[in-house]
């Protein structure tokens, strides 16, 4: 029965599959608008409209979206409320990313203790309720500390951390009751928070200059608002009488099985080269975005002008992306590693042409030069992110792929902060203030430098292509018998949206 059933639904995504193509290459205008539509309508049908809802509203509006508006919205808040300088920005930028460090923390939770008999729902509300209060409180305050300010901002990204990895947890869940569809609820993650930052990035300076950063936070409590929205209307199966006392016994299980495999070199090593690889690639952006729109010699950008340079920037991302899965995915680590690390070294020199203003003696305006560094910077950045990741992925041994992956990502973005507080003493250093900008073509200077520098690290990586095994033999016998299946696989759905949130 079960059999026939399992044929059943084959049988009926088979159709739809086909259908959908029909629809999409018919010639007609109206059937390629309408292909989407059915396409999201067979993922609700066998998946559950509350699920496909969640993941448009979680990863499109609260990441995409929120994401993109509250990145350009903090820039100005910092600069023109707060009145920090660029080098403390790039401090407190690090410190509200430090809920995305302790990702394996909200994964283990979700995972082991239910409120309520609920796994998902209460968390759910519990990230839409602390992202509302933090941003009604940055958003109404008339002069809030600046203490406060950055823990409030850090509160807001422990909410948007902990939805994130809660609905990584919903759609591996569905993964797993429809593998069929495993991948259409991958793109639906990626094409939502893709579609969302684009047009966040569009309209954020248009949004900056007509209700300013303040109101930017209070436009951005609906985001939230509707993160607790899905935690009122996701269909969940209860749980009741759950045994808390197996809760130590589970935490312990899953850090000893990470420690074990965290320990081999085949691991280490090239944890030790992704860790570098962004460490060294120091973040100077708040250095350069004081001198685009505050310095005597400089650009001299509106608000308008430095979202849409965000957005062709998250364009340049996405056509990273589809370089990768369409011709460089087959490549051996090292080499590809070798050259997307070489080629984002010498992308930062478009940085160095601007600031030294080499481009008016080349006749290029400003406006449309900034343009194209941003789009090939935030391009070749994805290239060089994308083999990382698929790496990672290599590192985790079985029963325990979903919290190991969480781990390398946390250590990934560990490697961000490192780089983001790095870039704040290099830019303490050359004394780059809010009004002082001369040695800024140093700090570049210097970034560019120690960009190219991991590739002394390169021999740490293995010499194989991505669709060979990585590690050796015994590590696959690690774990464990305690781990359920819903567990494997919670945070593999996707965490590549993370690269675009953090940098």
């Amino acid at each position: 029965m079960v059999e026939e059933q399992e044929e059943d639904l084959e049988s009926s995504d088979n159709m739809v599959e086909k259908n959908d193509l029909k629809r999409g290459c018919g010639g007609g205008g109206s059937d390629c608008f309408m292909a989407p539509i059915h396409w999201l309508n067979m993922l609700a049908s066998e998946m559950h409209w509350t699920l496909v809802l969640g993941v448009i509203l979680i990863y499109g509006i609260n990441q995409g979206f929120s994401g993109a508006l509250g990145r350009v919205g903090t820039e100005y808040y910092m600069k023109d409320i707060q009145k920090v300088q660029p080098s403390e920005a790039q401090i407190y930028g690090g410190i509200t990313s430090i809920p995305w460090i302790v990702k394996p923390l909200w994964g283990i939770l979700t995972d082991v203790i239910p409120i309520f008999g609920y796994r998902r729902r209460p968390y759910f509300i519990i990230a839409g309720s602390i992202g509302v209060i933090s941003l009604l409180i940055l958003s109404l305050h008339e002069n809030l500390h600046l203490v406060l300010a950055i823990l409030f901002l850090t509160s807001g990204s422990a909410g948007v951390a902990i939805s994130d990895v809660t609905i990584d947890a919903c759609v591996a869940q569905g993964s797993i009751s429809h593998p069929s569809l495993a991948a259409d609820m991958q793109s639906l993650c990626a094409l939502s928070s893709s579609i969302g930052a684009l047009i966040g990035y569009s309209i954020s300076g248009i949004l900056v200059h007509l209700i300013g950063p303040k109101g930017v936070y209070g436009l951005l409590t609906i985001p939230s608002g509707l993160v607790f929205f899905v935690g009122i209307v996701l269909k969940e199966p209860h749980v009741p009488n759950f045994q808390y006392r197996q809760v130590k016994q589970k935490f312990l299980n899953a850090g000893n099985a990470m420690w074990t495999t965290l320990k081999s070199p085949s691991v280490w090593r090239p944890c030790l080269y992704m860790y570098s690889s962004l460490a060294l690639s120091l973040n100077i952006l708040d250095g350069m975005f004081y001198w685009y729109t505050d310095a005597k010699d400089g650009p001299g950008f509106s608000q308008e002008n430095v979202g849409f340079i965000f957005s062709i920037g998250s364009v340049g991302a996405l056509l990273g992306a589809v370089l990768y899965q369409n011709v460089l995915k087959d490549y051996p680590f090292r080499d590809l590693l070798f050259w997307t690390q070489l080629l984002y070294g010498l992308s930062g020199m478009l940085d160095l042409v601007l600031v030294l203003r080499l481009n008016l003696k080349f006749g290029i305006p400003d406006y449309f030069f900034v343009v194209i560094d941003e789009s090939v910077s935030q391009m070749i950045g994805r290239l060089k992110w994308m083999p990382l990741l698929v790496l990672s992925t290599k590192l985790c041994p079985s029963g325990i792929e979903g919290t190991f992956f969480a781990l390398l990502m946390s250590i990934d973005n560990i490697g961000l902060l490192s780089a983001s507080w790095g870039g704040g003493v290099l830019l303490h250093v050359l004394k780059i203030t809010r009004t002082q900008f001369d040695n800024l073509w140093i700090a570049i200077l210097i970034r560019n430098i120690l960009r190219v520098s991991p590739l002394c690290l390169l021999f740490l990586v293995p010499r194989t292509d991505p669709n060979s095994s990585i590690l050796p033999t015994e590590i696959f016998d690690t774990e464990e018998e305690t781990e359920t299946e819903e567990h494997k696989i919670v945070e593999l759905i996707s965490l590549v949206n993370n690269f675009d949130n953090g940098r």
